[in-house]
This record gives C-alpha cells, structure tokens and sequence, in this order.
C-alpha cells in the first residue's frame, strides 16, 4: 500500500488550492444504504448514483478475480463506500495537507477494521476511480502475496487503475498513462536501482522523486504484461518467485527471462519510446450486472453521521469525528454503532476511562455487532500499553474480558483475521492457552496470507513455548525479505531472541547429558544402595525421595550454571551488576531506567527504548517490559557504560538488560 496515502493522491493531482473549513452541520439531506455483494455504500447523492458506483466497483473486482484465477478474492475487512451528491457536500470529508482540501475526486482510506472510500458523483475534479482503483488492486494483492517487491505491487496497481468498462460487458486494461510516457522519455531509473527500492527508500517515500517511481514501475509491468504479445507473462512469475527466494535481481532476471538485465532494459526503454501501446480488450458472454442484486434502504440522520464520524476517525481528523459521533449520538442515543466509534475516538485520544464506557454501553446494546465487541477488547489492551509502546501484563479480569469478548466476535464474523490476531497477542502477554494461539494465527493466515505481522506474533507465539525451531523458520524469510521495514527491523530482532535460547537450550542438554553419565558411574558404584532397595519396600521409597532431591538439585545447579554461560559479558569500557529493575521513565529525548543493586540505587539512560537489549531468562516476567513504575519485581542482570563525568546526573547508558530468575546469583 502506497505510504502517507493522502499525500500521495495530492502528488498525482498536482497543486493544492483552498481552506479546508471543519466540517460543518451536516445538511438533513436524504441519506441511503445501498447493499452489494461485496461493498456497503451510503450516501446522500441518488439512489441511482449509489447503485452506478457499486456497480462500477463490483465490475472492477470481478474482472480482477477472472484475470487473477487462483487467487483468493474474499474480503476479510469490510469496504464502506461513501457517496456525495456534490463537490461541496465532500469537502469537509475530503483527505488534508497543512491544513487545505485536496482537489480530489475521490480517496481510499485502507483500516485494519474498515476500509472506506470516499468520492463525489458531481466535481470538477479528475476522476476518483483510477485513484480507487489502483488502491483497491493492492489491497487484493496485499491480501494474497507476501514480500511483492514495491515495484510490482507499485506497477500492477497503475496498470489496473485505468480500468473501464462499456455496455456493462466489454472490459479494458492496460491504457496507456501519457503523464507516465512522458516523463520517462525525460528521466530514467536504471533498473537494478528500481529493483533495489523498498518502502523505506528515498525513491519510494520523497514527493520529487514518486512520479519516476510510479512512472517506471508501471511501464515494466505494462511490458512484462502486454509487451511481445504476452512471452513475458510467464516468465514474470517465475522472476518474483527467484527474488523472494533471495536471488540477486542479475541473476533472477537471467534465470527467468532468460536474458542479462542491460539488454532487458534496452528492450524496456525502445517499448517506453514506441508510438501506440496494446491493452487488454475481452468482452464477456454475459453483461456485469450487479444493480439488480442491490438492497437499498433510507437511513437515519443519525446513521448518517456515524458513519461521517467513523469516516473521520479513519482518517485521523478525531476532533471533528468526536463532534459527529456525539450529533449522532444525541439523536439515538440507542445507536450502538455511535458508541463504538467513539470509543475508539477517544481511545486514540488517549481518553481510556470514556473510552471504556462508551464500548461497555457498545457491547450492552447490540451484540450482533462483531466490530464492537473487538473494539472493546482492543481498547482494554491498549489500556496495558506504556509509553514506550510495550505491554508487561494484563489485569487477570481484563484478559478474561478480553477473551470473551473477540470469541463473541468471531462468533459474529469467523472472517474478521484481527481477532484471531488479537487473541493471540493475549497469550503472548500472559503466556497461556498457546497452542490455541496457534491454532488461531493459522487460520488468520490462512484468511490474509499477506499479513506479515500475523507471522512475526506467529513466531512469538513459538518462541513463549520456547520452541526455537519453528520461530526461526518464520522469522528468517521477514527479516530478510519482509516489504515493511518495521516488520523486517522486528523480526532480526526477534531472530537474536532466538538464538539466545538455541544456545541456552543447547547448554542445559549438554550440562544435563554430562550430569547424566556421572550419576549413572555413581549409582554402578554403589551396589549396597540398589541390594537394599530391592529387599525392603521403605527403603524404596527413600531412596526414590533421595534421588528424587538429588535431582532437582542437579538440574537447578545446571541451569544456574548454564545461564552464567550465555548471559552477555561486559566488553572492554563496560560495567556488569545484578539488582532490581524499579523503573523505567521514557523522557522526551532519551529513556531513564532505574535500579536498585544494595544500597545503591543505579540510573542509566537509553537514547531509545527500543536500543535497549531485553532479554529474558525466566518465566516469572509476564509479557514484555513497558515504561512507568514496575508493578512486578524483575531481577536483572544489567551491562552499561559507565559515565565519563562523576558528577554527572546520571551512572552510565544501558547496554542490556537481561531478566533471571529471583533465587539466581551471578557469582557464587
């Protein structure tokens, strides 16, 4: 998906022009709910020109699914349309920049809940629909593959956004973008460099240089689609299968086309500069209608302006969605969709205490509402949530709360993959029910197989029944390959957390076969002992208590010894002590950790909270480590460098923290 969306269709519709006013009082226009297969639309245009739009997006997603045959076209987050019958009437709803409307057309705001598009039947604007259009194409595509290079996803999402179609049967593609045309006859990107671009390149994220991007990525997609009479189509497939598998994009292109990477590009630049360009024409058996399926319904004001408030808070205007959803609310004060959304508005303002009673009135009124109830659960984890963005714990009552509540909402909707995923995120935290965890991240793949986060909670998941083994097979291909640079930064972080416990588990075998071998020379040795326990049954019993202690001891001895091993040895510079974890206070500029190691009460400081190494060795530690005073008790390990001034406020910078177990001594 494109980044700072609304920035993006800013860019593609060139120079902004004027204020932006809050939206107003809505006018009491007629409001109507149109039903399609696959889309909710509102709107206070005609119910005619409703129909007419879910008719043009529902065409759009059944060519998609003929043309894309194998892939998986359901879904799982709802799509609400939401339809003008004016410019005027869109304006206050309309994406911002530095405080102006963009002169569009149209937008769509992707969620991990809803998706909502946005556009005017009547403006002078450009057309939404290439905008909608190339959104929605990655939101398929998104849906179904993993690690797509941006260039494709890029490149395929402008191909697909000049879409028409005529007589409802006869469906085109591939149009040339002369905006496009023109500007690679002017510039160019060598294609080992386009290749190379992620979402955290320069090429991809900075205004002066996306139009190159976008320009180019279409072109070779165009190529690769339509060029030399489709040869290539196959041979695309096989390329991105070559480069998620981690070949070099040289010798990818060699294997797949057949072909060095110089000459292909030669042949790219000659189709870039030719006079005419093909597209795809096809005309169906049958016209694509989709109207006469519709349910249409009049809806209320208030309605009407939930769904302008949750429109808002999408779009992260939360003032004015609160000012929305409270109109609403004070016209059906019943209205339990209102509730929910705000709710979440006022979750993200940091307001839980409202928030939380604005979903538990949600819930109460309407529990057909699956969305409430996963709201009301994400709301209370978020609530656990400290400053530096991690959760150490969840009160027992919520995590129970929690549970009930996404059960009841995927009872509601089996489809919705944030519950699963949520659900899941409990059972990290509280370190239960994680097989069923499993279970549940499986089937929200199997859902979105395009969601690399619900494979790195995935990987979590293994790593909290500390099972190395499958996390890593998980994490390797993220954290090489992964196309969000957060997620791919997460998981080679996850990866070390791993291989702290490969070398921990390996220790405690090997400690423990050793310990194996002495026990059993010992008991050779000792004939008397095994002589006396087959004659008499309490000296049986005695000596399997005996051994029974001996054992335990044993295999506390080996862990202690083992776990001296692996713990992190100061380097040159760098200072050790073992204490108590009290604080963490995450400041404006750094992130101050406090500890108490005797008497003496140790400060140290982090430029970040994530450069911080957290590892823990012990199951007494919930979850993960967050900012504020510690509820828990965390005995810990600590590696800093000391500060260069003795008189400076604070004793050093944090190197590591390491967690242990509370009877644990460093050196004995």
């Amino acid at each position: 998906m494109r980044p700072a969306q609304t920035l993006i269709i800013i860019a593609l519709l060139g120079v902004l022009f004027g204020n932006a006013s809050a939206p107003a009082r809505a006018a009491k226009d007629s409001w109507t709910r149109v039903q399609s297969s696959n889309f909710q639309l509102v709107g206070n245009a005609s119910e005619k020109e409703i129909r007419k739009v879910g008719a043009k997006l529902e065409q759009f997603r059944e060519v998609m699914r003929r043309l894309i045959t194998k892939a998986n076209f359901s879904t799982p987050v709802p799509s609400t349309v939401v339809v003008f019958k004016s410019d005027d009437s869109f304006k206050p709803y309309k994406p911002l920049y530095q405080g102006k409307a963009a002169p569009v057309g149209g937008y769509f705001q992707a969620g991990e809940d809803v998706n909502y598009i946005a556009l005017a039947t009547s403006t002078a604007a450009e057309s939404p629909y290439r905008i909608i259009f190339h959104e929605y194409a990655h939101l398929l595509v998104n849906n179904n593959i993993r690690n797509v290079p941006a260039w494709f996803n890029e490149g395929l999402a402008e191909y697909y956004s000049t879409f028409e179609v005529a007589d409802d049967r006869k469906a085109e593609l591939g149009r040339v973008i002369p905006s496009h045309v023109f500007l690679l006859r002017e510039k160019w990107i060598p294609l080992r460099d386009l290749f190379a671009v992620d979402h955290a390149s320069a090429l991809y994220n900075e205004r002066n240089k996306q139009s190159i991007f976008y320009a180019e990525s279409w072109a070779l997609v165009h190529y690769l689609l339509l060029g030399k009479q489709g040869q290539r189509q196959p041979q695309l497939g096989v390329f991105l299968g070559k480069l998620e598998a981690g070949a070099s994009p040289d010798a990818a292109f060699q294997q797949a086309f057949g072909i060095d990477l110089p000459s292909f590009e030669k042949e790219l630049r000659a189709y870039v500069n030719r006079s005419s360009y093909p597209t795809l024409v096809f005309t169906f058996g049958q016209k694509l209608e989709f109207d006469t399926n519709m349910q249409a319904a009049p809806i209320s004001e208030a309605e009407a302006k939930t769904y302008l408030g949750d429109l808002l808070l999408h779009t992260n205007r939360l003032a004015d969605g609160e000012r929305h959803l409270r109109e609403a609310l004070t016209l059906d004060a019943n209205l339990a969709q209102a509730h929910a959304s705000l709710g979440m508005t006022l979750m993200r303002q940091n307001q839980a205490d409202a928030a939380r009673a604005s979903l538990e009135r949600a819930v109460s009124l309407n529990t057909s509402n699956y969305l409430a109830h996963y709201y009301y659960a994400s709301a209370l984890s978020q609530q656990a949530y400290g400053a530096g963005g991690l959760v150490t714990s969840f009160p027992p009552k919520d995590a129970e709360r929690m549970r009930a509540e996404l059960k009841k909402a995927i009872e509601l909707r089996p489809d919705f993959p944030e519950s699963y995923h949520l659900l899941a995120f409990i059972s990290v935290v509280t370190g239960e029910q994680l097989d069923e965890a499993v279970s549940l991240l499986v089937r929200a793949l199997k859902i979105s197989p395009g969601r690399e986060r619900y494979r790195t909670m995935l990987a979590q998941v293994y790593l909290r029944r500390e099972d190395p083994q499958n996390a890593r097979r998980i994490l390797e291909p993220l954290a090489r390959g992964a196309a969000d640079e957060q997620q791919r930064n997460h998981a080679q972080g996850l990866l070390k957390r791993v291989e702290t416990l490969e070398a921990y588990q390996a220790h405690v075998q090997a400690n423990a076969q050793a310990n194996a071998r002495t026990t059993t020379a010992r008991e050779t040795s000792r004939p008397g002992l095994l002589a006396q326990a087959e004659s008499s049954e309490p000296p049986v019993k005695e000596a399997e208590q005996a051994t029974e202690v001996d054992q335990e001891a044993v295999r506390k001895k080996v862990e202690e010894d083992t776990l001296r091993e692996v713990l992190r040895r100061p380097a040159a510079g760098e200072q050790q002590f073992q204490g108590v974890l009290t604080r963490i206070e995450c400041r404006p500029r750094d992130v101050l950790l406090s500890f108490q190691a005797g008497a003496r009460t140790i400060k140290l400081t982090s430029r970040k909270f994530e450069d911080v190494d957290f590892t823990t060795f012990t199951t007494e530690t919930a979850g993960q480590i967050s900012c504020g005073p510690r509820k828990l008790t965390n005995h810990v390990v600590v590696i800093y460098q000391p500060a260069p001034n003795a008189r400076a406020q604070v004793d050093g910078e944090v190197i590591s923290v390491s967690l242990v177990p509370k009877d644990f001594l460093l050196v004995k």
